[in-house]
């Protein structure tokens, strides 16, 4: 539920949508700066007035530094607004796309583009119909079963389990696909570039989704209010649940179709940018969007600088902060005994 609009909360608010402007800001000048090879201030910036894609550090920047930064900030916030849709619609504090299927359904059907070449807005079309495929199923097994938040993660982690199964399977069958990295299974942005097909449609599909999902902000808020609550006050609950759903799996599918199965960010970043700015998704849903953006930047800039020249998937660092924070939240909830 809203918290009652003052002047003096929304202007903390406003400070602190500014503050994570800024962070993200930060994080992606240094995950373009630092490298392998270390990139001046000065040198980023000839390449971008000049578009220099001819000398070394151009072409270091146009095809390595700066896709993979904008893969990080588009992954980071796709996921991030994603588990924000999901807490909200399912009721369940420890929804997330990695934890409910949704990112195991989008990566099965990137694993079958893989194995049929195929690229670019068609990859982002079928991730989309992965993850809404997933999130359908955990959301009528937990309705068929009982709608308690234990039921709803239960039926996530079974159908996480087995969408799993089948792109090992499909991985297994051909050996030779793309998504066979280990940089997929975890998650990860070392395969990405700029001359790759999969990138830039899916980031347009994540800004889009953004934005749509500010613009439904006050349907998300009456819908988490309860089905009841939100019948009296009008609200078409099967209609708006449904295009909520599917918002949050076109979020995520888009994500999961460059990335890989990054896991935590959905959970991480709606819990600690609620905790910061309250439950209002006017508010909420943005301070997500930049707070992931800038968690999964700055996870992949330690991927890349901790270990050089070994390279970690970022995927690794995020499951290090995600898996202790949702036993938390488990013990938090008493097991999930408490009924949405």
């Amino acid at each position: 539920m809203r918290d009652l609009p003052t002047s003096s909360s929304d202007k903390h608010r406003r400070l602190l949508v500014i503050a994570a402007l800024l962070c993200l800001l930060l994080a992606a000048l240094l995950s373009v700066a630092l490298g392998a090879v270390p990139l001046s201030p000065a040198q980023i910036w000839e390449s971008l007035l000049t578009g220099d894609r001819t000398s070394a550090a151009g072409r270091i920047f146009w095809y390595s530094r700066l896709p993979r930064t904008a893969a990080c900030l588009a992954a980071g916030a796709g996921l991030a607004v994603s588990g924000c849709i999901l807490q909200a619609v399912l009721s369940n504090p420890l929804a997330a796309p990695n934890i409910i299927g949704v990112n195991a359904g989008a990566g099965l059907a990137v694993t079958v583009c893989c194995v049929f070449s195929a690229a670019g807005w068609v990859v982002s079309g079928a991730a989309f119909l992965g993850a809404l495929a997933a999130v359908a199923l955990v959301s009528c097994l937990a309705r068929l079963t009982g709608a308690s938040k234990l039921t709803v993660v239960l039926s996530g982690v079974a159908v996480n389990a087995l969408l799993n199964a089948a792109s090992e399977t499909l991985r297994a069958f051909f050996p030779d696909t793309a998504m066979s990295s280990v940089d997929f299974r975890v998650g990860g942005f070392s395969g990405v570039t700029g001359t790759g097909g999969r990138l830039w449609p899916a980031v347009i599909i994540i800004v889009l989704g953004v934005l749509l999902a500010l613009l439904l902000s006050n349907e998300l808020d009456v819908l988490s209010m309860g089905e009841t609550t939100a019948h009296g006050l009008g609200l078409p609950v099967r209609q708006c649940r449904a295009l909520l759903l599917a918002l949050a799996a076109l979020l995520a599918g888009a994500s999961v179709s460059f990335c890989g199965l990054l896991g935590f960010v959905g959970l991480i970043v709606p819990h600690l940018s609620r905790s910061l700015i309250g439950a209002d998704s006017r508010w909420l849903i943005p301070m997500s969007a930049l707070c992931g953006g800038a968690l999964v930047a700055l996870c992949d800039l330690a991927a890349r600088l901790l270990f050089a020249p070994y390279e970690l998937p970022a995927g690794i660092f995020l499951a290090f902060l995600g898996a202790p924070f949702f036993l938390a939240l488990l013990i938090h909830q008493r097991g999930g005994r408490t009924h949405a």
